[in-house]
């Protein structure tokens, strides 16, 4: 979690294009790191992994970050993860795949939001909107393709609590 959030508070700073920053590519995993917290250890450990990785980033973060981007960062990931705890708790029951889509597109919108909101602001040489808009499709994008390796982690777990445990 921490390495995540690093990763993408620094490379926001480099741009692909008026649309995306590199920073978009790495954030939405995560999402996927809560989500699968959540559902194999509940909603508290999920919370317990979000707090532990908030605290180690937000240290790290204002040495590799300039301080704006990162309260920036560190205000949108505690209140995105939060958000899609408990909307990943409350769908828990859904069919497999609700869950952690709409957990994940609730916390990429408030995260998008947030982060961009703050990070930039007053900032007439950044392209605020064209670069959230970017970021948030890259999240979006990622969060269905992350769908993928939930799914498979799932099966595998739930196969191998199946199997008759081997004496040693």
């Amino acid at each position: 979690m921490v390495g995540i959030i690093l990763l993408s508070n620094y490379l926001v700073l480099f741009p692909i294009n008026d649309w995306l920053t590199w920073g978009a590519f790495p954030y939405p995993f995560s999402f996927f790191i809560s989500e699968m917290t959540n559902k194999f250890y509940g909603p508290q450990e999920a919370r317990r992994v979000v707090g532990f990785g908030f605290f180690v980033a937000a240290f790290l973060s204002f040495l590799l970050a300039t301080p704006l981007i990162a309260v920036a960062s560190l205000s949108a990931f505690l209140v995105a993860q939060l958000l899609d705890i408990s909307v990943f708790n409350q769908l828990r029951q859904s069919k497999w795949w609700v869950a952690p889509l709409w957990a994940s597109v609730c916390g990429s919108m408030i995260d998008t939001a947030i982060f961009w909101t703050i990070a930039f602001w007053g900032d007439k040489s950044v392209p605020i909107l064209t670069w959230a808009l970017g970021d948030f499709s890259i999240k979006l994008l990622m969060d269905i393709c992350l769908l993928v390796p939930f799914r498979y982690a799932v099966n595998a777990v739930q196969s191998n609590a199946a199997l008759p445990q081997r004496s040693q």
